[in-house]
């Protein structure tokens, strides 16, 4: 199993509401991706952090294996979602992917 884990921070201009709208559309889409890519055993989107968070939200995701993370990476269905619902909305993106 391929772990892949990502924390972003959103956009200083954003305003409190506008994080909360981007926040649930990030986690609907991610999360909606669940049993259409090939490999892809888990999806959860983290969007309720606690004040000494230094990331807005984060996502944790499983695959069967490194192969199954890199076609989930360029499959149409998640490069639709980053790009029109992460992408635009997000400063820093960190990623950590590790074999479990």
């Amino acid at each position: 199993m391929t772990k892949h884990i990502i924390l972003w921070t959103l956009k200083d201009e954003l305003s409190a509401e506008e994080k909360v709208a981007v926040k649930a559309a990030i986690k609907e889409g991610l999360e909606g991706l669940a049993g259409k890519i090939p490999g892809l055993v888990d999806i959860h989107v983290q969007t309720d952090c606690l004040p000494s968070s230094n990331a807005d939200l984060m996502l944790d995701s499983t695959f069967t294996d490194e192969a199954a993370l890199q076609g989930y990476a360029v499959h149409p269905a998640h490069v639709a979602v980053a790009d029109g619902k992460v992408r635009p909305y997000t400063k820093l993106r960190s990623c950590l992917d590790f074999t479990v």
